[in-house]
């Protein structure tokens, strides 16, 4: 799934540095963002096929950015991968209205958050070919 576009939304930099490393070096294209408004401007500009969010972040939380995709036509189907603290978890019927992919709790691997996202962008690609 390398050249796919994937967004980092997380108002902690070193976040978005480590991850933003990890998924470029195996061949995706990163844009950031330091807080959900700033994400939500990005991912109405740059369309891209993920995002990765915090979900405590200032100006939009991560459940307030994802809203605001659902709520948009060109952006309501984009999959989101929702970064946690773990006094933070959200439920699965939350999980389920929102159509968050999937939760990792931080502290996360940078390794398995590169394996969620091509799971769910290789799923993606399987279900549209059928």
């Amino acid at each position: 799934m390398a050249g796919k576009k994937v967004l980092i939304a997380d108002d902690e930099v070193h976040i978005i540095h480590v991850v933003a490393i990890k998924l470029r070096n195996n061949g995706y294209e990163v844009i950031c963002a330091g807080n959900g408004a700033e994400a939500y401007d990005l991912a109405c500009r740059e369309k891209p096929d993920i995002v990765v969010a915090d979900y405590q972040m200032p100006f939009l939380t991560g459940i307030e950015l994802i809203q605001k995709l659902r709520e948009n036509e060109q952006l309501r189907d984009l999959p989101v991968i929702l970064l946690t603290a773990r006094s933070f978890a959200i439920s699965d019927e939350q999980k389920a209205s929102l159509g968050v992919e999937e939760c990792l709790s931080k502290p996360f691997s940078p390794r398995e958050l590169l394996k969620t996202v091509e799971d769910i962008l290789y799923q993606r690609a399987v279900a549209l070919k059928c």
